[in-house]
């Protein structure tokens, strides 16, 4: 019972005060945790608010919720505490949302179960097409979800004029699953089934294995820039923003194929997870993201996402960060979900050539999917029980499509793999004439020794690795950089919703082509591309900066109008916005 308060007081600190209100209480408190910080910035939220919660007694909470004025608007219902229009109470609210389930089964019977389960397993949303296809079509499902949602066991993760998703709370979670019977019985035999630790298939160990020689090529890379290059990496940096990355590329490749590599190393310096703030407080949000370059075969991808971030031979230097990215040429995706394992907790980028082939295996999409959204992965076999476990890795694929005039059509089969492309950032390939000839120059080049890639890719690699390192808080570097969040900017937002207005008034039909994932995908990016100015920030955050904020409205403005079948045209949209 303390165990779980204790968690449940952590899950409500986070939830209704700010990350400035954690840093004031933890030192109001004294606890030696906050002594080691001088800036809000710097704490980790998750250990701060479970330092607290280690810390505190209801008398205090109380007492802290009056002084600080915690966020009105946030809505807690948990086992051992409520907090509803701004009123903290020490005692919990399971009993009436326990109640309000019993009373929709009664009603909905099966349907409420399968309506349920389904929202349960997203932790990023499930709409409303996805739970009516779940459904007979004489199942009224809006009067399904508005019972649910009036005890607030489920909530609207998204809410928008076309599209609303719905996800369970967190804290009632535990209390749904009891409800659903997805504890006790056969789920209990399947635990006491489940593999041991040590009796793990050898797929897990032998991944262990490449995960310590992936961190020893990191450790190694990083000592390595430390001793010989950090000065020259901290001069490099004061000027190297997305605008020189961008020249860099376009410089080698051409003014086409340069925006490919430019999106796979944005991914990289995404890859420190970075939290994203508003000036207000925090998001939730993060500068990590998949990506997918999909189109016609022979267009580069695979170039992109795996030989620029990889290096190959001696003429193709790699760009991407040493020992934080696993190649799995030849990984069935059902070997991967046991692999990935052995990653629970850490994150790296997975890179994945020929994505259409992991999809001639059955089953696979539900489990990819869990895994791009950073939730619990289970796969279960007559023989074994992979997980649960949470991957906080990223993905780079590329995958072939059958590309017209009016856009794509995907020649995956399983009718569900527009989720997991829901899921990345998409950037469509075509082969035209501009595209064929950058690439035929490009191959020549590189044939001739015209191509130097070695200075730049050493630059861009160190600068990289010396920005991971400090974000992530590395023992060799935080004693000197210190993490700092990107913070959005007010131009940021208007910008944003400028260019959504600018896109739904091209699109001619009510209905849209592409959700509402897309735009975020794109605040990502921007928030990843101002990473690059990590050392010319004097302050302790980055804000976004207006190149990266640029790039990112091209890449939204141009996938919107590839997933709407080319029913507007780019350019058009772009000239409404001066770009």
């Amino acid at each position: 019972m303390l165990e779980s308060k204790i968690v449940e007081r952590k899950q409500l600190l986070k939830r209704i005060f700010t990350r400035h209100q954690i840093f004031e209480i933890g030192k109001s408190l004294g606890i030696p945790y906050f002594s080691e910080f001088s800036s809000k910035w710097n704490i980790d939220l998750d250990k701060a608010s479970l330092e607290i919660s280690l810390n505190i007694n209801d008398l205090q909470l109380k007492e802290f919720t009056e002084e600080f004025k915690p966020r009105k608007w946030q809505t807690f219902l948990g086992e051992h505490y409520t907090f509803k229009n701004g009123e903290l109470q020490t005692e919990g609210s399971w009993k009436s949302v326990q109640l309000a389930i019993i009373q929709s089964k009664r009603k909905y019977g099966k349907n409420l179960d399968v309506v349920l389960k389904r929202i349960l397993e997203s932790s990023q949303g499930v709409s409303e097409k996805e739970l009516k296809n779940l459904l007979p079509s004489q199942v009224n499902l809006q009067l399904i979800l508005a019972d649910l949602e009036k005890p607030n066991v489920i909530t609207a993760s998204y809410s928008g004029k076309e599209l609303k998703e719905w996800i369970v709370r967190e804290e009632v979670s535990p209390i749904v699953r009891r409800e659903l019977g997805l504890t006790g019985g056969i789920k209990e035999r399947i635990e006491a089934q489940r593999i041991q630790p040590s009796e793990r298939p050898r797929p897990y160990d032998e991944e262990r294995k490449t995960i310590q020689q992936m961190d020893q090529e990191f450790e190694k890379y990083l000592q390595q820039l430390l001793r010989q290059r950090v000065e020259q990496t901290l001069a490099f940096g004061r000027s190297f923003s997305i605008d020189s990355l961008i020249q860099y590329l376009k410089n080698l490749f051409g003014s086409t194929l340069y925006f490919d590599a430019m999106l796979a190393i944005t991914q990289q310096y995404g890859l420190a997870d970075v939290e994203i703030h508003h000036r207000e407080g925090d998001t939730g949000m993060r500068t990590g993201w998949n990506l997918a370059l999909f189109g016609d075969p022979g267009t580069g991808k695979s170039f992109s996402t795996r030989d620029l971030i990889l290096g190959k031979s001696e003429k193709i230097c790699p760009h991407g960060i040493p020992g934080r990215n696993r190649y799995t040429g030849g990984i069935t995706p059902a070997r991967f979900i046991r692999i990935g394992h052995a990653y629970a907790g850490r994150t790296f980028n997975f890179i994945i050539p020929e994505f259409n082939e992991w999809f001639k295996y059955k089953g696979m999409v539900e489990s990819l999917k869990i895994a791009m959204e950073h939730g619990e992965v289970k796969y279960e076999t007559f023989r074994e029980v992979i997980g649960p476990y949470r991957l906080t890795s990223f993905f780079s694929v590329n995958y072939n499509v059958a590309v017209s005039s009016r856009g794509y059509e995907v020649t995956v089969r399983d009718p569900n793999f527009n989720a997991i492309e829901d899921r990345m950032l998409c950037r469509l390939h075509r082969l035209t004439k501009q595209r064929f000839e950058e690439i035929a120059e490009s191959q020549m080049r590189l044939a001739l020794g015209k191509m130097d890639l070695e200075k730049g890719a050493q630059q861009i690699r160190d600068h990289l690795t010396l920005i991971y390192a400090a974000e992530t808080a590395h023992p060799q570097v935080k004693e000197r950089f210190s993490k700092k969040p990107v913070i959005l900017t007010n131009k940021t937002l208007e910008m944003l919703t400028e260019t959504r207005k600018a896109i739904l008034s091209e699109i001619p039909r009510e209905n849209v082509g592409f959700s509402a994932r897309l735009e975020n995908r794109a605040l990502s990016l921007a928030c990843a591309a101002s990473l690059l100015n990590y050392f010319q920030s004097e302050g302790d955050y980055i804000p976004v900066s207006e190149a990266a904020l640029k790039t990112a409205i091209q890449l939204y403005v141009e996938e919107a109008a590839v997933r709407s079948r080319g029913e507007f045209s780019p350019e058009t949209v772009l000239d409404k916005l001066s770009m």
